[in-house]
């Protein structure tokens, strides 16, 4: 009864993992960087927010077909296809979920004491050390946000994920596509169940993140 949740808390997990490798660095340029294409860098990263789900998910599911050359390389290679299952999930996830990471980030380093960041360097600390361990601990409300909101917006994620993956039981059907399947069958007795999980998870998500800021506020009298 419970798998979509299972594939939708593996699928947003592994999400999280994936953007935390990519968002780190890209996050940190950006809070860094004063060039001209820093603006095309954030407007392109924040896309998905503002794109309705449909049209991402249409343009991933048309980059991904067998008939894209990424598609067709793959299948051609290693005869995997990126489409209709879990490998797809991720890919679509990693996209639409990508500014829910990346911004939290940029947002912390940016907060971050400039004369801390240049006593690292003076210290003959390298960009990664001063990253890992003078920002990072630094920021810890920006970087536990980040973890939460992207978990939390894939695992609630539904127009990109059915586009993209269908809805395969066991490999592709996520919470939110059984809840719609539901609706449709008017099972409303299990999309009732569903969707309260669904409600106390996200509650109890925000109410995490807002709970953490506060008390990191009161501790250093921000």
């Amino acid at each position: 009864m419970f798998e979509p949740f299972y594939i939708s808390f593996k699928l947003a997990s592994i999400t999280v993992l994936i953007l935390f490798l990519i968002s780190l660095p890209l996050s940190w340029y950006l809070s860094q960087t004063s060039s001209k294409i820093k603006p095309f860098l954030e407007a392109l990263t924040a896309l998905p927010i503002v794109l309705p789900p449909s049209v991402l998910g249409f343009y991933i599911l048309v980059a991904l077909s067998q008939n894209s050359p990424l598609g067709a390389f793959f299948k051609e290679t290693f005869d995997i296809s990126l489409v209709f299952n879990f490998t797809s999930l991720v890919i679509a996830s990693c996209f639409y979920s990508l500014p829910f990471m990346v911004q939290p980030l940029q947002s912390g380093f940016e907060s971050l004491n400039k004369n801390m960041l240049e006593a690292s360097y003076l210290a003959g600390k390298s960009t990664l050390q001063t990253i890992f361990f003078v920002a990072l601990p630094n920021i810890k409300p920006a970087l536990i946000t980040a973890i939460i909101i992207t978990f939390a917006h894939t695992v609630g994620e539904f127009g990109v994920v059915l586009m993209v993956g269908g809805s395969i039981p066991g490999e592709t059907k996520v919470a939110s596509v059984a809840i719609y399947e539901m609706v449709e069958i008017m099972d409303y007795k299990g999309a009732h169940i569903y969707s309260a999980i669904m409600l106390g998870m996200s509650f109890v998500v925000l109410l995490s993140v807002y709970t953490f800021n506060a008390k990191h506020k009161r501790k250093f009298g921000l």
